[in-house]
Protein backbone atom coordinates (compact mmCIF):
# COMPACT_ATOMS: atom_id res chain seq x y z
CA UNK A 1 0.00 0.00 0.00
CA UNK A 2 0.60 3.38 -0.78
CA UNK A 3 0.97 5.70 3.04
CA UNK A 4 2.96 8.33 5.00
CA UNK A 5 6.32 7.28 6.23
CA UNK A 6 9.34 8.60 7.15
CA UNK A 7 12.81 8.93 5.83
CA UNK A 8 15.54 9.43 7.06
CA UNK A 9 18.83 10.98 5.06
CA UNK A 10 22.19 9.48 6.03
CA UNK A 11 24.29 12.10 4.99
CA UNK A 12 22.55 14.42 7.33
CA UNK A 13 22.30 12.10 10.16
CA UNK A 14 24.89 12.66 13.23
CA UNK A 15 24.27 9.14 14.89
CA UNK A 16 22.92 11.62 18.05
CA UNK A 17 20.00 8.46 19.01
CA UNK A 18 17.18 10.79 19.67
CA UNK A 19 14.60 9.98 17.11
CA UNK A 20 15.37 6.13 18.07
CA UNK A 21 14.42 7.19 21.65
CA UNK A 22 11.45 9.37 20.74
CA UNK A 23 9.86 6.38 18.71
CA UNK A 24 7.83 4.77 20.60
CA UNK A 25 7.43 2.00 18.49
CA UNK A 26 10.84 0.60 18.22
CA UNK A 27 10.86 1.53 14.34
CA UNK A 28 14.06 3.04 14.37
CA UNK A 29 17.84 1.69 14.97
CA UNK A 30 21.41 2.73 15.61
CA UNK A 31 23.17 0.95 12.78
CA UNK A 32 27.06 1.73 12.62
CA UNK A 33 26.32 4.87 14.21
CA UNK A 34 23.21 5.96 12.21
CA UNK A 35 20.21 6.42 12.20
CA UNK A 36 18.11 3.25 10.33
CA UNK A 37 14.43 2.99 9.42
CA UNK A 38 14.47 -0.63 10.39
CA UNK A 39 10.56 -1.96 10.72
CA UNK A 40 8.67 0.03 8.30
CA UNK A 41 5.21 -1.37 9.56
CA UNK A 42 6.34 -0.59 13.03
CA UNK A 43 6.23 3.30 11.83
CA UNK A 44 2.71 4.90 11.98
CA UNK A 45 3.61 7.95 10.28
CA UNK A 46 2.69 10.26 13.24
CA UNK A 47 6.46 11.59 12.96
CA UNK A 48 7.12 11.87 16.42
CA UNK A 49 11.02 11.12 15.71
CA UNK A 50 11.15 14.71 13.07
CA UNK A 51 11.28 17.39 15.89
CA UNK A 52 13.55 15.32 18.35
CA UNK A 53 16.29 15.64 14.86
CA UNK A 54 18.71 18.46 15.85
CA UNK A 55 19.60 18.32 11.95
CA UNK A 56 16.42 18.10 9.85
CA UNK A 57 17.61 14.28 9.03
CA UNK A 58 13.89 13.36 8.94
CA UNK A 59 11.31 14.07 7.12
CA UNK A 60 8.06 12.08 5.50
CA UNK A 61 7.28 10.86 1.93
CA UNK A 62 4.55 8.91 0.61
CA UNK A 63 5.51 5.45 -1.18
CA UNK A 64 4.90 1.83 -1.18
CA UNK A 65 4.94 0.52 2.24
CA UNK A 66 3.73 -2.37 4.45
CA UNK A 67 1.30 -1.25 6.54
CA UNK A 68 1.49 -0.50 10.00
CA UNK A 69 1.16 -3.17 12.46
CA UNK A 70 0.03 -2.20 15.36
CA UNK A 71 -0.12 -5.47 17.12
CA UNK A 72 3.19 -6.45 16.31
CA UNK A 73 4.32 -3.13 17.99
CA UNK A 74 2.49 -3.79 21.11
CA UNK A 75 4.05 -7.37 20.74
CA UNK A 76 7.58 -6.40 20.69
CA UNK A 77 7.20 -3.54 23.20
CA UNK A 78 6.11 -6.14 25.56
CA UNK A 79 9.19 -8.39 24.55
CA UNK A 80 11.38 -5.62 25.00
CA UNK A 81 10.29 -4.51 28.61
CA UNK A 82 10.28 -8.22 29.96
CA UNK A 83 14.06 -8.31 28.45
CA UNK A 84 14.68 -5.75 30.26
CA UNK A 85 15.30 -3.17 27.48
CA UNK A 86 14.12 0.39 26.91
CA UNK A 87 11.82 1.58 24.24
CA UNK A 88 14.76 3.54 22.25
CA UNK A 89 16.59 0.33 21.50
CA UNK A 90 19.68 1.77 22.80
CA UNK A 91 21.86 -0.56 24.53
CA UNK A 92 23.79 2.40 26.26
CA UNK A 93 20.69 2.81 28.25
CA UNK A 94 19.91 -0.38 29.40
CA UNK A 95 20.37 -0.28 33.21
CA UNK A 96 23.10 -2.55 34.35
CA UNK A 97 25.43 -3.22 37.51
CA UNK A 98 29.03 -3.54 37.05
CA UNK A 99 30.87 -5.57 39.77
CA UNK A 100 34.44 -4.56 40.38
CA UNK A 101 37.24 -6.40 42.59
CA UNK A 102 37.18 -4.64 45.76
CA UNK A 103 40.25 -1.94 46.50
CA UNK A 104 42.14 -1.38 49.55
CA UNK A 105 40.98 1.81 51.06
CA UNK A 106 44.96 3.32 51.02
CA UNK A 107 45.03 2.61 47.00
CA UNK A 108 42.11 4.42 46.56
CA UNK A 109 43.02 7.52 48.29
CA UNK A 110 46.21 7.51 46.48
CA UNK A 111 46.90 10.51 44.93
CA UNK A 112 46.72 11.20 41.44
CA UNK A 113 47.37 13.94 39.04
CA UNK A 114 45.21 15.67 36.43
CA UNK A 115 46.92 15.87 32.66
CA UNK A 116 44.58 18.38 31.74
CA UNK A 117 46.33 21.00 29.79
CA UNK A 118 43.62 23.77 28.91
CA UNK A 119 40.06 25.23 29.82
CA UNK A 120 37.39 25.18 28.65
CA UNK A 121 37.13 21.67 27.14
CA UNK A 122 33.56 21.26 25.85
CA UNK A 123 33.43 21.29 22.36
CA UNK A 124 30.89 24.03 22.52
CA UNK A 125 32.59 26.16 24.60
CA UNK A 126 36.19 26.53 23.67
CA UNK A 127 37.26 28.79 21.14
CA UNK A 128 38.37 27.91 17.28
CA UNK A 129 41.64 29.50 18.04
CA UNK A 130 43.75 29.56 21.09
CA UNK A 131 47.49 29.42 21.59
CA UNK A 132 46.92 25.53 23.01
CA UNK A 133 46.38 24.38 19.57
CA UNK A 134 49.41 25.50 18.01
CA UNK A 135 51.53 22.26 17.35
CA UNK A 136 48.76 20.11 19.29
CA UNK A 137 47.78 16.93 19.52
CA UNK A 138 44.51 16.32 19.51
CA UNK A 139 41.77 14.42 21.78
CA UNK A 140 38.30 14.80 20.78
CA UNK A 141 36.26 12.05 23.09
CA UNK A 142 32.50 11.46 24.36
CA UNK A 143 32.22 13.01 27.88
CA UNK A 144 31.92 8.99 29.24
CA UNK A 145 34.58 7.93 28.14
CA UNK A 146 36.88 9.82 31.38
CA UNK A 147 34.31 8.23 33.69
CA UNK A 148 34.08 4.62 32.09
CA UNK A 149 38.25 4.11 31.65
CA UNK A 150 39.88 4.56 34.48
CA UNK A 151 43.41 5.45 33.26
CA UNK A 152 41.99 7.90 30.77
CA UNK A 153 44.07 10.91 31.90
CA UNK A 154 47.37 8.66 31.79
CA UNK A 155 46.66 7.56 28.17
CA UNK A 156 44.26 9.87 26.36
CA UNK A 157 44.41 13.46 28.09
CA UNK A 158 48.68 13.10 28.75
CA UNK A 159 50.10 15.52 25.78
CA UNK A 160 47.26 16.57 24.37
CA UNK A 161 44.53 19.22 24.23
CA UNK A 162 40.99 17.85 25.05
CA UNK A 163 37.46 18.47 23.68
CA UNK A 164 34.47 16.92 25.09
CA UNK A 165 31.25 16.33 23.95
CA UNK A 166 28.01 14.35 23.78
CA UNK A 167 26.33 13.85 20.83
CA UNK A 168 22.88 12.24 22.14
CA UNK A 169 22.41 15.47 24.77
CA UNK A 170 24.45 18.36 22.88
CA UNK A 171 22.12 20.19 20.24
CA UNK A 172 23.40 20.86 16.70
CA UNK A 173 26.48 19.00 14.92
CA UNK A 174 29.96 19.66 15.91
CA UNK A 175 31.29 19.22 12.31
CA UNK A 176 31.54 22.68 11.49
CA UNK A 177 33.11 24.08 14.51
CA UNK A 178 35.49 20.82 14.53
CA UNK A 179 36.95 21.93 10.82
CA UNK A 180 37.16 25.08 11.92
CA UNK A 181 39.21 23.88 14.36
CA UNK A 182 41.76 21.97 12.44
CA UNK A 183 41.41 24.00 9.66
CA UNK A 184 42.74 26.89 11.60
CA UNK A 185 45.13 25.63 13.59
CA UNK A 186 48.52 23.71 13.20
CA UNK A 187 47.01 20.44 14.57
CA UNK A 188 49.74 17.67 14.69
CA UNK A 189 47.32 14.65 15.29
CA UNK A 190 43.75 13.64 16.17
CA UNK A 191 42.51 10.86 18.31
CA UNK A 192 38.80 10.37 18.67
CA UNK A 193 37.97 8.07 21.91
CA UNK A 194 34.46 6.87 22.19
CA UNK A 195 31.64 5.03 24.13
CA UNK A 196 30.58 1.46 22.12
CA UNK A 197 26.90 2.66 22.27
CA UNK A 198 25.78 3.60 18.98
CA UNK A 199 24.90 7.23 19.85
CA UNK A 200 28.68 7.86 20.25
CA UNK A 201 28.79 7.29 16.51
CA UNK A 202 27.90 10.60 16.58
CA UNK A 203 31.01 12.41 17.56
CA UNK A 204 32.97 9.78 15.26
CA UNK A 205 31.78 10.69 12.36
CA UNK A 206 31.46 14.38 13.02
CA UNK A 207 35.59 14.24 14.14
CA UNK A 208 35.97 12.32 10.84
CA UNK A 209 34.12 14.96 9.05
CA UNK A 210 35.98 17.69 9.73
CA UNK A 211 39.12 16.30 8.90
CA UNK A 212 38.17 15.47 5.20
CA UNK A 213 36.33 19.00 5.05
CA UNK A 214 39.40 20.56 6.43
CA UNK A 215 41.27 19.41 3.66
CA UNK A 216 44.20 18.32 5.66
CA UNK A 217 46.20 15.08 6.30
CA UNK A 218 46.96 14.40 9.58
CA UNK A 219 47.96 11.24 11.31
CA UNK A 220 44.21 10.22 13.20
CA UNK A 221 43.07 7.21 15.18
CA UNK A 222 39.60 6.22 17.06
CA UNK A 223 39.70 4.44 20.33
CA UNK A 224 36.18 2.79 21.39
CA UNK A 225 36.13 2.46 25.30
CA UNK A 226 33.46 -0.63 26.26
CA UNK A 227 30.25 -0.12 28.95
CA UNK A 228 32.09 -1.93 31.74
CA UNK A 229 35.45 0.29 31.29
CA UNK A 230 37.62 -1.91 28.86
CA UNK A 231 39.19 -0.36 25.75
CA UNK A 232 37.54 -2.50 23.03
CA UNK A 233 39.88 -4.28 20.62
Amino acid sequence: MVRKIIKIDEEKCIGCGLCADACHEGAIEMVNGKAKLTREDYCDGLGDCLPACPVDAISFEEREAPAYDEAAVKEAQAAKKAAGKLPCGCPGTQSRVIKREAVSEVAACAPVTSQLQQWPVQIKLVPVNAPYFDGADLLIAADCTAYAYANFHQEFIRNRITLIGCPKLDEGDYAEKLTAIIAGNDIRSLTIVRMEVPCCGGIENAAKRALMESGKFIPWRVVTVTTDGRLKE
